[in-house]
């Protein structure tokens, strides 16, 4: 009797090893993130001073009155998150977020708490470990709160004189109430709210799905050949817990791609690729496309991300070269016609000036008024140079006096040029000098 052969099993796969993990990447990313957020506003690299109404752009001391700086700094920076969610999607909420870099932070300090006490006291009664592990977190939440709190409001008053505020426990001023304030509102978002602000509050998430497109970034799941073993480890690792299997327009999903981890963790011992990567749109292509061109990589796939590109630089440029053209000493000259001119006891014709000199430099200064174009004129009652502290706003009056037989009857137009040390700044004003008419003199 003939014995069938016998079916030949299927080689098992060999595992796929990899080193890369998003997860890693965006660890270092948010390490990163909070260092930059603690150092910045001891280096001046973007805070408003309010109390002095100063506003600090990249190492560039903006007063109030420079306005239109200000407001071209600001679009300049809501319009580089626009642009980054029409190209990268809520890539942002997910790497360079404070609320998501802190939520996630306190999340596994307070899971590690919990692990450490019921590991460390396993004798106790669970009421008491849960009670012990809550009061060790909100104790370590707060002091951290304060700590955070004290960063954020150095973004608005300047540090060394918020940390003389902070040690004397102030809560008179506004400062040291905002800041009390701020610490509460701190401890209680990273205690109950956490990422449920990102799910329920955040408006850039609306914003985002406002902006994108057919080929903005996202997080796919693409299972054409039913290799699934529905292990749900996906799901279970999401922090905005959802199934990215439903869809990868959810307007919850942050692009952590913590799923994306899990779902290769899983399938590569399988030796299979994993079914969730970053994507180009749906239809478009997976992020990791080596024939592709390095702009395709890149996300610019289409004629308008190119103009995006392009505004942006254009933008960002026009920004640098009006930081670059301020003068450091800001002058301001005008006249004073509550009379049009006066004669001196010897017989001479002076008109009334006011000048306005502000140092928005790093180091004093001296400004040296002169007069050009009126013959035989010279400045009376001005102490010329004029010393100017860093920071110092100087407001003087002076007289500018010719001979009666210098200039001509009536209006005479000159130019009053102020020269700044040691910048050599210089700053032209036309000018007008009244002169008495033939009919008025005396």
């Amino acid at each position: 009797m003939a014995t069938p052969a016998k079916a030949k099993r299927k080689p098992r796969a060999e595992p796929i090893v990899s080193d890369w993990s998003w997860h890693k990447l965006r660890t270092k990313i948010h390490a990163g993130c909070f260092l930059i957020f603690v150092v910045a506003p001891f280096f001046d690299v973007m805070r408003f001073d309010i109390p002095r109404q100063r506003f600090y752009f990249v190492g560039h001391e903006l007063w109030i009155s420079e306005f239109g700086i200000i407001f071209f700094s600001l679009m300049f920076l809501m319009f580089l998150i626009a642009a980054a969610a029409m190209l990268y999607g809520r890539v942002y909420c997910s790497y360079l977020c404070p609320q998501m870099i802190f939520s996630e932070a306190f999340m596994r300090l307070e899971t590690r708490i919990f692990k450490l006490v019921n590991k460390k006291f396993i004798g106790w009664s669970k009421k008491t470990r849960t009670i012990v592990s809550r009061a060790v977190f909100y104790i370590i939440l707060w002091i951290a709160s304060v700590f955070l709190a004290f960063i954020f409001i150095a973004y608005f008053v300047e540090p060394r004189d918020l940390i003389g505020r902070l040690l004397t426990l102030d809560v008179v001023t506004a400062g040291g109430i905002a800041g009390a304030a701020t610490t509460a509102i701190t401890f209680l978002d990273f205690a109950f709210v956490r990422l449920k602000f990102c799910r329920h509050l955040c408006p850039y998430g609306y914003l985002q799905g406002i902006l994108s497109d057919g080929t903005t970034l996202l997080v796919e799941y693409s299972d054409k050949t039913q290799e699934c073993i529905e292990c749900k480890k996906c799901v279970r690792v999401c922090p905005m817990e959802i199934d990215i299997r439903d869809g990868a327009h959810q307007i919850e999903c942050i692009h952590c791609a913590e799923c994306v981890d899990a779902c290769e963790d899983v399938l590569n011992r399988l030796g299979k690729p994993g079914l969730i990567a970053y994507s180009w749109g749906e239809q478009v292509g997976m992020l990791a496309e080596r024939k592709a061109p390095w702009y395709y990589r890149l996300g610019l796939r289409d004629t308008k991300r190119w103009v995006v590109l392009l505004v942006l630089l254009f933008y960002g440029s026009g920004l640098m070269v009006a930081l670059s053209m301020r003068n450091p000493v800001l002058v301001q000259v005008a006249p004073q016609r509550d009379e049009l001119y006066a004669i001196t006891d010897q017989g001479e014709i002076s008109n009334r000036f006011r000048v306005k000199i502000a140092n928005r430099g790093e180091e004093t200064s001296q400004v040296i008024i002169s007069v050009h174009e009126l013959p035989g004129a010279r400045i009376a009652n001005l102490e010329n140079p004029i010393t100017v502290e860093t920071g110092e706003v100087i407001e003087q009056f002076f007289e500018i006096v010719a001979h009666r037989l210098g200039p001509s009857p009536g209006v005479n137009h000159f130019r009053i040029v102020s020269n700044s040390l040691p910048d050599q700044g210089t700053q032209t004003f036309e000018m007008t000098f009244i002169m008495p008419t033939k009919e008025a003199q005396p």
